[in-house]
C-alpha cells in the first residue's frame, strides 16, 4: 500500500484487532470482520431518554448511514476497546488560581486508563508542550508530567494546541482522542494561529475524536454541569472577559461543542470547579463504553462522505462521528 494510501491503515489495524480480540465480551457482543480494501470503523456513544449510557446493545440496535444511504455492518464490538489519548491543559492566567485542581482533575482520567491505553499530557500557554516524547500506558510517568512539568500562566493558543495533538496522534493505530480543557477563548497573542474551521477540518479528515471541558464562571449558571450544544459568547482565558448583565466572567470558546459533535466526542461545560475530577473520570467512563462498529465503503472517491448512526430502541440517541473520508 502507497503512502496515498497510509491513513486507512489506522480503520482496517482496528477492524481485525477487534475482530479477532480475544477478550471477554459483554452481553450480545458479536464482532464481526468480512475482509475487503478498507473498513470505516465508527465509534459510538449512546444514551437513553435520561440522558445515561446504554450498555449490552446487539448489533440489531444500530444503522449507520453513508451519505445517505444505508450500510451493511461488517464490524461490531461493545467491548472496552483501546485508546490513544492527548490530554490538553489550558494553562492560562484566568487559571492560575486553579491549575491545582486542573491538575488533580486531569489525575483521575489518567488513573481510569487501562492496562491497554497509552496517553500523553500536554499544556498550552506560551507554547504547545506535550510530553512524554512517545505515548506511553505509564500512569506513574502521567502523573509525574501532571504534578511537575506542566507550563506556568500565558496565552490561550486554543485551536493551535488542538492542531498540535491531531498531529502527535496521526501515526497511531486504532481510536484516537484528544481530551482538551479550558476556561476561555483562542487567543493566541501573536502567534501563528490554526482557526477553528482549519481544525474541525483536520479533525475529521483524520479521523480524531475530540472531547472538551469547558469552564465558565460568573454570574449566571451556577451549580452543575453537562452536555451543552453550540453557542455562547464572552471572551475569557488570557483574551480578556465579559462583564456585562448577566454575562459569564470567563467563557468557554464557543467553537468547544461544534468540534466535540463533528467528531462524535462530547462537550462538558462545568460552572464549579468542584465538578472537574467527576468530570475528567466521566470522559474516561464513556470512552470505556463506546460500541464500535464498521462498514466497507463501496467507494474510495477521495472526498468526506457524511455519516450517520441510527438506533431502533425508543429513546435511544447515539453520538458519533459525522463525516470521513474515503481514502
Amino acid at each position: 500500500m502507497g503512502a496515498k494510501d497510509g491513513r486507512a491503515l489506522p480503520f482496517i489495524a482496528t477492524a481485525i484487532a477487534l475482530a479477532m480480540s480475544g477478550g471477554t465480551p459483554r452481553a450480545g457482543q458479536e464482532p464481526t470482520f468480512r475482509a475487503g480494501n478498507s473498513t470505516v470503523a465508527v465509534y459510538a456513544t449512546v444514551s437513553g431518554h435520561d440522558g445515561r449510557m446504554v450498555p449490552d446493545l446487539t448489533r440489531d440496535a444500530f444503522s449507520i448511514y453513508d451519505n445517505g444511504t444505508r450500510q451493511d455492518l461488517t464490524l461490531f464490538a461493545n467491548t472496552v476497546q483501546p485508546i490513544t489519548a492527548v490530554v490538553l491543559l489550558d494553562r492560562s492566567g484566568s487559571m492560575r488560581a486553579n491549575f491545582s485542581l486542573v491538575e488533580k482533575a486531569a489525575e483521575e482520567f489518567v488513573d481510569a486508563l487501562g492496562p491497554e491505553d497509552k496517553a500523553r499530557i500536554g499544556s498550552f500557554s506560551n507554547r504547545i508542550q506535550i510530553d512524554p516524547r512517545d505515548f506511553t500506558s505509564d500512569h506513574g510517568q502521567l502523573l509525574t508530567i501532571l504534578r511537575s512539568e506542566l507550563q506556568p500562566e500565558g496565552p490561550t493558543p486554543l485551536w493551535n494546541a488542538v492542531y498540535v495533538g491531531i498531529t502527535a496522534l496521526l501515526h497511531q493505530q486504532g481510536r484516537r482522542v484528544i481530551l482538551v480543557f479550558t476556561d476561555g477563548v483562542d487567543s493566541p497573542q501573536g502567534m501563528a494561529t490554526n482557526s477553528l474551521k482549519d481544525v474541525m477540518k483536520r479533525a475529521e479528515e483524520e479521523d480524531v475524536m475530540v472531547y472538551a471541558i469547558g469552564l465558565a464562571t460568573g454570574e449566571a449558571n451556577r451549580g452543575g454541569f453537562g452536555p451543552r450544544g453550540p453557542g455562547g459568547s464572552g471572551r475569557g482565558g488570557f483574551g480578556g472577559p465579559n462583564r456585562g448583565p448577566g454575562s459569564f466572567v470567563n467563557q468557554p470558546d464557543e467553537g468547544l461543542p461544534k468540534i466535540a459533535a463533528a467528531t462524535g466526542g462530547g462537550y462538558f461545560e462545568l460552572t464549579s470547579t468542584s465538578d472537574l475530577a467527576a468530570t475528567f473520570a466521566r470522559v474516561a467512563n464513556e470512552l470505556h463504553h463506546q460500541y464500535a462498529l464498521g462498514f466497507a465503503p463501496a467507494t474510495l472517491d477521495g472526498r468526506m462522505h457524511q455519516l450517520e448512526v441510527r438506533m431502533s430502541g425508543e429513546g435511544l440517541k447515539a453520538r458519533a462521528r459525522k463525516s470521513y473520508l474515503a481514502r
